[in-house]
């Protein structure tokens, strides 16, 4: 899908009293971890979490079966108290439970969904369904991230009004120009799985905005490649690079993310598209929550504002 070319339904914002429901659809949750966000988030936000979701332990690499998965982020979607929905941990098992959700479930009542990494998957699902989403912090990440990011996020749900100019200038990468298009921010590795699945999302005409963890230059080099050989790079407006955390050739030496940052800046000036680092964005000490699909303006000197709103 573009989301250029979506004709986007923006959800109504979160008033106060309202429910914002929190679930599981990746990776298991590590309760104290879960437990530090969810109280961070209930301070700002009325909650509606699972029976159970704090209790659940790690048990292999998913939050549940595929469809007690579906199910829990389901009862979210039907529940009409529920005002927007956050999900509590990335990691991997969104891209098996999408089947088995309906989309027209969200299209009917569009709340705003917050997440990143493999919640990526989840935004492109709601992009399906022409939902603005919000690319931010999942509620496990909230502990570990400033309150001014908690804030932002809070903002998000609740306030209509566009970021307008963002105070975190860009850095260039290579060869910069002025550029505007709509905003799709999205893990690397995420973004290259989606292609050929009905999720896919096609950057053309669009600034793209990539973070990743735990990936060796030469995945990241491989991850880029196989967005190009898809065809999927050629109508990008231009790339924005967020953290690029543990990117590094050699595991578990020091975490600098230059070798990864060369790899994607080289990438770039290949497929001719200008490139920015240094967006708060991604699994590092900041992760700035974004509306998904829209539209942002970045300056040639690394100035870059969003024009429009998650909620209305």
């Amino acid at each position: 899908m573009k989301p250029a070319t979506i004709d986007w339904i923006v959800p109504p914002a979160v008033r106060p009293g309202d429910l914002v429901g929190v679930c599981a659809p990746s990776a298991p949750i590590i309760p104290e971890r879960f437990q530090r966000g969810l109280a961070i988030l209930a301070r700002h936000l009325t909650l509606r979490v699972p029976d159970g979701l704090g209790e659940r332990r790690a048990a292999g690499y998913l939050a549940g079966d595929d469809q007690q998965r579906a199910d829990e982020l389901t009862a979210m979607l039907v529940d009409p108290d529920v005002r927007a929905i956050v999900v509590a941990r990335g990691g991997y098992g969104l891209t098996r439970v999408l089947p088995l959700v309906d989309p027209t479930l969200l299209a009917r009542d569009p709340k705003p969904i917050v997440g990143f990494s493999d919640a990526v998957a989840l935004l492109a699902w709601a992009a399906g369904a022409r939902v603005r989403a919000i690319h931010g912090p999942v509620v496990s990440q909230l502990g570990d991230l400033p309150e001014s990011d908690v804030t932002a996020l809070v903002a998000m749900l609740t306030d209509p009004r566009p970021l307008g100019r963002l105070d975190a200038r860009l850095r260039p990468l290579g060869a910069t120009r002025a550029v505007a298009g709509v905003l799709v921010p999205a893990n690397l590795k995420m973004l290259a799985h989606l292609v050929g699945t009905p999720w896919q999302l096609d950057p053309d005409d669009a600034v793209l905005l990539i973070e990743e963890i735990g990936e060796r230059p030469y995945a990241v080099d491989r991850d880029l490649t196989q967005l190009e050989l898809a065809g999927l790079m050629r109508g990008a407006r231009g790339v924005v690079v967020g953290d690029l955390i543990r990117c590094t050739t050699v595991p578990g030496g020091a975490d600098d993310p230059t070798a990864a940052r060369a790899v994607v800046a080289e990438r770039l000036a290949a497929f001719g598209l200008p490139g920015w680092w240094d967006a708060p964005v991604g699994h590092g000490p900041r992760n700035r929550a974004l509306p998904f699909g829209a539209r942002v303006e970045i300056d040639e000197a690394g100035g870059w504002s969003i024009l429009d709103g998650a909620v209305v």
